[in-house]
């Protein structure tokens, strides 16, 4: 099957044969030997499917700001929707180092659609480890399957990076005899992934403000809860096919069957989601780059053939050495997840910051290589730079990410310089 190429949509995109070939000629052994078979299948698997369903019609859902329902739908139907989840509830249990080649596949052919997969994911993952079997089977098959759309509710208006300053409150509610029956959250979140149309948002909200983290609580809280409202989706430079809303809470009641871990323990479940959204967020440097660099190579393909000039040349090289680099990193990285359950923080604040930066740096030399007509929508780069910039901005600024590595570098240093 062709897909159907709509105006100012690179041709090669449209093309699901065409596709294939550029991205396959893109592979490079080196990384390729840090996939085990599985991971391999998933990997081709995810770019059949974003040759034949989600590149084509990316700059339209960019350009008409239509959000990623139908390539996610086709992700789901694919059977990809939920990689990292147990067969029991819809998903393969596949490793992280398959997420992350998946991940990389989908935002090299949409980004918008990578945002909104990783955000179910994101979504599910606490209810998973943290959640009881009952709300497991409530809620996680929706978000594989995509019949849910869900949202991760950390962010505030007083509270970015530093989610322990939390202010959204959840104040505990008794029965008529005195017994526990649930929580009545108020407060607000803003720069919500999906925040507009969610069917479940994993809240985090603080049982006693002068706690600090230890009073941290998550919840689940369904969409359609009395009390909860959402603001208009944000204009952006960039992800336009993936919204970002606020969320309010006005006493929206809560059972205690959806809080996620008992009371206070919402921190460790913020800490082990940062590490599964910086996978993510350095899957989409990756897949970032790969997508500008491919579109610059078929637009200078169309202009000078296979005799680049040589400052082109070098250039390429540049963004190729990058890319690989940015790839190794991402699954060595996963690799340990996988190998131990988790990496130290500087490890993955290295990861993220190196990947997206990768991500921000080869879009901007891809549109820098083409030089005049860089930034024209028909090329399918300046696309890739506008939704680069907000993978170097969320899950952590890279300012923070620098922060945390400076700090994993003193520890490991000290007591060996004297």
């Amino acid at each position: 099957m062709t897909g159907s190429r709509t105006a100012g949509e690179p041709l090669f995109d449209a093309e699901p044969d065409a596709y294939l070939a550029l991205h396959g000629a893109l592979d490079e052994e080196v990384a390729d030997a840090l996939l085990d078979p599985r991971e391999r299948e998933v990997r081709t698997r995810t770019r059949e499917v974003v040759a034949e369903h989600v590149a084509p019609g990316a700059a339209a859902r960019d350009r008409d700001h239509v959000f990623a329902h139908d390539s996610y739908q086709a992700l789901a139907r694919a059977g990809l929707g939920g990689l990292l989840v147990p067969e029991e509830h819809g998903g393969s249990a596949d490793s992280t180092v398959a997420y992350a080649a998946a991940m990389e596949e989908i935002t090299a052919g949409c980004p918008a659609t990578s945002l909104v997969y990783m955000t179910q994911m994101h979504a599910a993952s606490p209810i998973l480890h943290s959640g009881s079997p009952d709300l497991a089977r409530q809620y996680v098959p929706g978000l594989v399957d995509g019949s849910r759309y869900g949202s991760l509710g950390v962010t505030e208006p007083g509270a970015g990076s530093d989610a322990s300053s939390l202010r959204t409150r959840a104040v505990a509610e008794t029965d008529a005899d005195g017994r526990a029956c649930g929580y009545a959250i108020t407060g607000s979140k803003t720069f919500i992934t999906t925040g507009d149309r969610s069917d479940v948002v994993i809240c985090f909200a603080t049982v006693d403000p002068r706690a600090g983290r230890r009073g941290i609580t998550a919840f689940v809280v369904d969409g359609d809860a009395p009390g909860l409202s959402r603001g208009a989706p944000m204009a952006k430079t960039g992800m336009h096919g993936s919204t970002t809303a606020e969320v309010f809470f006005d006493r929206t009641p809560v059972p205690v069957s959806h809080r996620l871990g008992g009371e206070g323990e919402g921190w460790a479940i913020v800490v082990s989601s940062v590490t599964k959204s910086r996978i993510s967020a350095a899957a989409q440097g990756v897949g970032l780059a790969r997508g500008a660099y491919a579109h610059a190579l078929a637009a200078l393909h169309r202009v000078h053939g296979a005799d680049l000039p040589p400052d082109v040349a070098f250039a390429l090289a540049d963004m190729r050495g990058a890319i690989l680099r940015g790839r190794l990193t991402l699954l060595g990285v996963a690799r340990e997840v996988d190998r131990t359950g988790g990496a130290a923080g500087g490890t993955i604040a290295l990861m993220k910051q190196t990947c997206t930066d990768i991500g921000w740096q080869v879009a901007v030399a891809a549109t820098k290589v083409l030089g005049r007509v860089g930034d024209l929508a028909v090329h399918g780069i300046e696309r890739y730079l506008r939704d680069a910039k907000v993978t170097q901005i969320y899950d952590g600024t890279n300012e923070v990410q620098r922060l945390l590595i400076a700090r994993d570098t003193a520890g490991r240093l000290k007591g060996a310089l004297r």
